[in-house]
């Protein structure tokens, strides 16, 4: 065989077992060790582990701060793509942490900042997962496991499956049939240029190199041959226009599978964001399957619910004053227009934030509004509430969208500036804000109060309005305060070298 073809088949070995791996630094791209998401607390609680090949794996486990005392809670294992890493975790832990359900993620042997040098796409990584899934089990705080794997990662969790089936359910994003069979496809969609009587030398001298130096044999790579044998619920998911796993590939696993399944395709490729109802699909399907307890917070109340304010708390590293100042301008303008009185209204500094906003209109629910007044004001409420959420995934996805790897699943690569564009397009723009957008603790010390007291000499004393009005007022009040801090928030995300 030609020398420059030994060369293109030895790229193409690296192409599979030795991608671009992810290097970065765990306190930019990932979660901080504490957060808030929609008013709620959270950690993120770093660990290592060893598998049985002696490399040890980073990982991180995100958690409600503090944890319920004597209240287990289910545990997803988010599993990363062949070029991805922990961070890939980031979506999964917005997703399902406010419904108590904690996300574990690790970097694979071979992946990110672990050990290892090569990937196995999912043959060893198998072996990985069941490290993880082993220590979850120590662990009493911890109920049902479920597994979320994209590429690779999903090839890891059906692999895994097929051995343990005390997994709760599974979420499989992409993936591949056969590895032969996808190696083929390869060839065909990168346009490697081997006559058709040496492909068959190519593969055989490929299936050599790679079992000795990734130590598995790519023959053996099979999802078709487990999934008639594993019974364990399954959500399967693929982009219409994935060209690298092409859907094919999970068409028939899932025509295959045992258990009780279902299947999702959306649009994009194989990196491409997914859309949202995607990660609603999941969120359901994950709490049917792990049973995550009821547990009520005082931040559950129907007022918050409302005005869903999200992180903007008092004493949350704020200046209280700013946000009494707010609302006393709210009440300034709710003062009947004929009262002969000049002294602003006074706002006890000792009221919560929920309190205060109660003064200012009464609790009602979205749904009493339409029933009392069917106008247009009280149906274009609804429709902001029920809006797509595409600017949602502008602000807060960390999803790269033009990665450079073959199957990377990586949430690196996004660039302040882009962020910063993202956020000032969503306020001029006047689009509905991330809801239940997450803000590390140490950034909220670092917002700026001017923003805030614009808003103020905007608010001046104005008639009493309808009901329907007042209610939209204070929702576009909400909205601003959201957007002005949401300029603030800077996450650093810079890309690895």
């Amino acid at each position: 065989m030609p020398m420059f073809r030994i060369n293109m088949i030895d790229q193409f070995i690296n192409f599979v077992i030795r991608p671009p791996r992810a290097e970065y630094n765990p306190d930019q791209y990932l979660w901080e060790k504490d957060f808030t998401l929609a008013g709620r607390s959270y950690k993120r609680e770093d660990l290592e582990l060893k598998n049985a090949r002696g490399h040890t794996l980073l990982c991180s486990h995100y958690l409600p701060s503090p944890i319920p005392e004597d209240t287990p809670l289910p545990c997803v294992i988010y599993c990363h793509g062949n070029s991805g890493c922990r961070a890939d975790a980031n979506e999964a832990a917005v997703i399902l942490l406010p419904s108590y359900i904690t996300v574990f993620t690790l970097d694979f042997s071979g992946s990110g900042l672990s050990d290892g040098d090569y990937v196995s796409l999912g043959w060893h990584e198998r072996d990985d997962l069941k490290v993880v899934v082993s220590y979850l089990r120590s662990n009493k705080n911890i109920s049902r496991i479920g597994l979320w794997g994209r590429s690779m990662g999903a090839v890891t969790s059906l692999l895994y499956g097929a051995e343990d089936p005390s997994i709760a359910g599974m979420v499989l994003d992409s993936a591949f049939s056969n590895l032969y069979n996808l190696m083929m496809e390869l060839v065909d969609v990168y346009k490697i240029r081997l006559p058709k009587f040496t492909v068959k030398m190519a593969v055989q001298y490929m299936r050599r190199v790679i079992e000795k130096k990734a130590k598995f044999d790519i023959m053996d790579l099979n999802c078709l041959q487990v999934a008639p044998k594993t019974y364990i619920p399954a959500l399967f998911g693929h982009a219409s226009d994935d060209r690298f796993i092409q859907s094919h590939h999970s068409d028939l696993i899932f025509k295959s599978y045992a258990g009780d399944k279902n299947i999702i395709k959306f649009d994009g490729d194989h990196n491409s964001s997914r859309p949202q109802f995607y990660y609603d699909s999941v969120s359901i399907f994950f709490y049917n399957v792990l049973h995550p307890p009821q547990i009520s917070t005082a931040h559950s109340s129907k007022l918050e619910k409302y005005y869903d304010l999200g992180d903007l708390k008092v004493g949350a590293g704020m200046d209280e004053s700013l946000l009494y100042e707010i609302f006393t301008g709210l009440h300034s303008a709710r003062t009947d227009a004929a009262s002969s009185s000049s002294v602003p209204p006074s706002v006890s500094t000792a009221k919560s934030v929920d309190e205060l906003l109660s003064e200012i209109a009464p609790v009602t629910t979205v749904d009493s509004m339409q029933n009392e007044n069917n106008t247009p004001d009280s149906l274009e409420t609804s429709h902001l509430q029920d809006k797509p959420n595409s600017q949602n995934e502008e602000c807060c996805s960390y999803t790269s969208s033009n990665r450079e790897s073959w199957g990377r699943c990586s949430s690196l690569g996004g660039s302040d500036e882009e962020s910063s564009a993202d956020c000032t397009a969503a306020d001029n723009g006047h689009q509905n804000t991330p809801k239940g957008f997450a803000t590390p603790l140490r950034s909220m010390k670092k917002k700026s109060s001017e923003p805030l007291k614009e808003d103020k000499k905007k608010t001046t004393p104005v008639p009493k309005k309808p009901k329907s009005e007042k209610f939209e007022k204070l929702e576009a009040l909400s909205k601003r305060l959201r957007l002005c801090f949401l300029r603030r928030v800077n996450h650093r995300r810079q890309r690895s070298s």
